[in-house]
């Protein structure tokens, strides 16, 4: 994809997460886009992600989910007040509350699907659902309660 990612909006101070963050050099580094009013993010799972032999850790799951919908609630949340992502004052999303589901065992040889979709936003709260698929069936799916940050990090 020719467009910028979600996460590569965030600015330095807040690009360190292990799951979504560019300058985490041991982290996932997800990509998460637009596609129409969805969120997309693919994601392919390395040999290390592994639970019991040929599926991925569940854990690697939550965190994928967890990202990808933080990412998605401030990329809407620039959307509901007409601004281009990346314009000042930054938004950014903390995780309130995850919920997983886990349907069936996520094979480890495969790319992972994650499309979000916003289910709420009100006022800094942004409910965001998420499904993961891989090989064409759904194997998770996931509701994050995002709110907005309203002062930098450890202040």
């Amino acid at each position: 994809m020719n467009e910028k990612a979600f996460q590569d909006y965030y600015n330095e101070e807040h690009a360190a997460c292990y799951g979504c963050g560019r300058l985490n050099t041991h982290g996932l580094k997800i990509k998460s886009y637009w596609e129409g009013e969805e969120s997309v993010c693919r994601f392919t799972p390395a040999p290390y992600h592994t639970a019991i032999p040929g599926f991925v850790y569940g854990g690697l799951i939550a965190s994928v989910i967890d990202c990808h919908s933080t990412g998605t609630a401030a990329a809407a949340a620039y959307r509901a007040a007409e601004r281009p992502m990346g314009s000042q004052p930054e938004i950014r999303f903390v995780t309130a509350s995850l919920h997983v589901d886990y349907l069936r065992p996520t094979p480890i040889d495969a790319p992972l699907e994650l499309r979000g979709k916003v289910k709420e936003i009100k006022g800094r709260k942004v409910v965001v659902t998420t499904t993961v698929t891989s090989k064409g069936e759904v194997c998770a799916r996931g509701e994050v309660v995002a709110i907005q940050l309203t002062k930098p990090f450890g202040a």
